[in-house]
């Protein structure tokens, strides 16, 4: 393998020698210059989508099939009528006719470069002609005259044996057009592009000749045509691509593309330290941490080497973020920290604000240790740490961070219960910067805040847009992760709706290499069995409950996503509840609070807990116990505009007062807030609200005169209600409230004098606890 050439990058000089002589027309000028550049510089080449795993679709491992894509559209401004560039190409290839031939090729590469000076006075002093004014003259700091003059300057460095590998290993590329190119020219004899063997057939005959091919070239040249086509630039190219789709998407190698990738390291005679960066990558993605952290320390060895302190604070922020990966906080602090006084001592502001943003997400996700680090001090209150970060991203032109610290400045501010209009202000000039700089690969962070802040305003079906929008454009573009939580999302939506089967189907359809990656695994494994568990309790299967409640419980660690925690605390105090344990609960409800006052969680999971708090009050029969907690809830609730908890808060004052028997208030609550939760699309909220508007027009009944029209209109009403909050539970499968219903529902019968109905809706009642119990069993 040799360090830079490969019969692709003669393909193209052949084509940039095209252009130099005016052959390419006008027309075709940007598409010929484009696709070169691509080759010369991969960083031109657009962002490209997630499924282009494949090293056939790089655009920098070339073939001829690219070159005869190109070129075969296009006709040659000179030559002869109906020939094509495609045409002109391929003269130029085989004209190259022996390795003498090679060396030739290369020598006259220098004629397509403007001339210095000295060169044009001794071009003078030798009678040498100027160059024809039509040809183009490459300027020598241009990226195609520093491509002619490195692949010159690399073809006179090689050996005589590699520059021989070269030249067999471009007989063998070209080998494939020699059939359209002997249609194209009749006059070419069986070793056209072979000067030596052409010339000593007559004198060999053909036999010694074919014997002659069959030692210079080896027995497989038809056979093997892409042997000698890679060279360790192109390994390095492809490193870079690697690692750069593994970063943007969140990866790992996939198993067809790691085994090319073995086979090309193989024939590569030196290793590229950046080898031992993509294997840290792999390693770190699949969750082996000993070979991440060895495979991290061998390239920041290599580099180090070479690039002295410069870079040390990267590998201080890589191993700080592999650290923090694998539960190391200590570790990960103090190396972050170390990152930030070292990127201050070298004065990289793009490493110092990384790392400064970092530390504010960490300390946000883990307070206690950041606390005890005193390591708040660098960044001081969130808001002034945020605003630091802002101004910093601005003035350095980091784009991306401006924009994460903006939607920040929006989290903050509705997770602190603040102004929702200043929240979706920061929401708006963070989508205005993403679209202005083209960010694709902060759509994931946009879209969440935006789908998050029309779900705490109760507007469902917005929320859900958002993320369908961006699963069916922006995924192919952007990490994995945010694919992910998108995905589950929009699980946690249907499940609420009871379709558990449709959630369940959109968990288990993400792509199966993706999920290789440990981290991302044990997310989609957990939002599994959250599904699962939040089913099983609804189908009143509490013994299954457990079972997976024991394993969720146990991984809820502190490494553990906020969100996912605080639904698998939640599900455990339901739990808990449907099986009477009134007191672990309470317990239960109290620690979760205390953690959430010491941490500054959210102010929406403040107050939720509060409304569970209230709820279990009336459970265990003393609502009235519940009152100054439900009101709290629902002032909180409706000073930050969030706006489904509110509705719930409300519906618990609402049985609170049913409880004091003032019914004709709670019903009035009730029938103004029920329109209003129907929005929020949760079936849950919508059951129990219509179970206790049923509880109020009880009520009212029971203060009506017996056989009063009063008493008649309230429990019709209440049949009516009944039947709109079974619907509601039997949407979710919840056993125990379909159960509830049809008890109340047979009781009114009865009240009413209709036995026989009674006598059904009780069966009715009693159908629902076996079909409960044979689910438990």
């Amino acid at each position: 393998m040799t360090r830079f050439l490969t019969p692709a990058k003669i393909g193209l000089l052949a084509l940039i020698e095209l252009y130099t002589e005016a052959v390419v027309p006008t027309s075709s000028t940007i598409p010929v210059l484009s696709f070169i550049l691509k080759q010369l510089i991969p960083s031109t080449v657009k962002t490209q989508a997630r499924s282009s795993s494949s090293l056939e679709e790089l655009p920098f491992l070339l073939d001829l099939i690219a070159f005869e894509t190109l070129l075969i559209a296009h006709p040659a401004a000179t030559g002869l009528p109906g020939r094509t560039l495609w045409d002109q190409f391929l003269s130029k290839l085989w004209k190259i006719d022996s390795l003498d031939g090679l060396h030739e090729f290369f020598s006259r590469r220098t004629n397509l470069l403007a001339r210095t000076a000295e060169e044009a006075k001794k071009d003078a002093e030798l009678d040498i002609p100027p160059p024809s004014p039509d040809m183009i003259i490459l300027s020598r700091t241009s990226p195609f005259g520093s491509f002619v003059r490195r692949s010159k300057v690399e073809f006179e460095r090689l050996r005589f044996s590699d520059a021989l590998e070269l030249w067999i290993a471009f007989t063998k590329w070209r080998q494939e057009t020699k059939t359209y190119y002997q249609r194209r020219n009749e006059a070419m004899g069986r070793w056209a592009g072979d000067k030596a063997l052409e010339q000593g057939v007559e004198e060999w005959g053909p036999p010694a000749t074919e014997m002659l091919e069959l030692v210079a070239y080896g027995v497989e040249n038809l056979l093997d045509t892409r042997d000698g086509t890679t060279s360790t630039d192109d390994v390095e190219k492809l490193l870079e691509f690697q690692v750069e789709q593994m970063q943007k998407f969140g990866n790992r190698i996939p198993f067809e593309v790691k085994d090319k990738f073995k086979a090309v390291m193989e024939d590569s005679i030196t290793v590229p330290s950046l080898s031992h960066y993509l294997n840290f990558l792999d390693a770190w993605r699949a969750g082996d941490y000993p070979t991440s952290f060895d495979n991290l320390h061998r390239y920041f060895d290599y580099t180090m080497n070479n690039r002295d302190r410069l870079f040390y604070q990267y590998a201080l922020m890589n191993l700080a973020v592999l650290q923090a990966d694998f539960g190391c906080y200590d570790e990960a602090v103090a190396a972050m920290l170390e990152t930030v006084s070292t990127a201050r001592e070298n004065k990289d502001m793009a490493c110092l604000n990384f790392a400064l943003n970092w530390l504010y997400h960490f300390g946000k996700a883990h307070p206690k240790l950041i606390s005890g680090s005193e390591s708040t001090n660098m960044l001081g209150v969130e808001r002034e740490g945020l605003s630091f970060l802002r101004v910093k991203a601005r003035e350095t032109g980091m784009w991306t961070l401006w924009s994460s610290s903006l939607l920040s400045e929006a989290k903050l501010g509705m997770s602190s219960g603040e102004s929702i209009s200043t929240a979706f202000e920061n929401i708006l000039k963070s989508s205005h910067l993403i679209v202005e700089k083209n960010m694709k690969s902060m759509m994931g962070p946009q879209m969440a805040m935006c789908s998050s802040f029309w779900g705490r305003l109760g507007v469902a079906q917005l929320s859900r847009q958002y993320c369908e929008i961006f699963l069916s454009c922006h995924a192919r573009y952007a990490l994995f992760d945010d694919a992910l939580r998108f995905t589950c999302r929009i699980a946690h939506l249907l499940a609420e709706k009871g379709r558990y089967e449709e959630a369940m189907r959109r968990v288990e359809g993400l792509d199966e290499n993706s999920l290789r990656s440990w981290k991302a695994n044990q997310y989609w494994l957990k939002y599994r069995g959250i599904l699962r568990l939040k089913w099983d309790l609804h189908k009143n299967n509490l013994d299954g409950a457990e079972h997976l409640l024991t394993q969720l419980l146990q991984s809820s660690g502190v490494d553990t996503d906020p969100d996912l925690s605080f639904e698998i605390n939640n599900l455990h105090i339901d739990y808990l509840m449907r099986r009477t344990d009134y007191g672990k609960a309470l317990v239960k409800i109290e620690k979760l609070a205390s953690d959430m006052k010491e941490e500054g969680d959210d102010i929406n999971l403040r107050v939720k807990l509060l409304t569970m708090k209230a709820m279990l009050q009336q459970k265990s029969g003393r609502p009235q116990k519940g009152f100054s907690v439900a009101v709290r809830a629902a002032s909180i609730a409706w000073r930050a505009r969030l706006i489904p908890a509110l509705w719930i808060s409300m519906g618990v004052i609402a049985n609170i007062l049913n409880s004091l028997s003032e019914f004709q208030a709670a019903s009035q609550i009730l029938v103004a807030v029920i329109p209003r939760a129907l929005e929020c699309e949760n079936c849950s909220t919508n059951a129990q609200l219509y179970s206790f508007l049923v509880d109020s027009h009880m009520g009212l009944a029971g203060q009506a005169e017996a056989g009063s029209l009063k008493r008649k209109e309230n429990l019709t009403k209440c049949l009516e209600y009944i039947d709109r909050s079974f619907s509601e539970y039997s949407a979710i499968e919840d056993i125990k409230g379909q159960c509830e219903m049809m008890a109340k529902k047979a009781t009114i019968m009865k009240i009413l004098g209709d036995k026989v109905l009674a006598n059904d809706y009780a069966s009715a009642y009693l159908d629902l606890k076996r079909e409960a119990a044979s689910a438990m069993a």
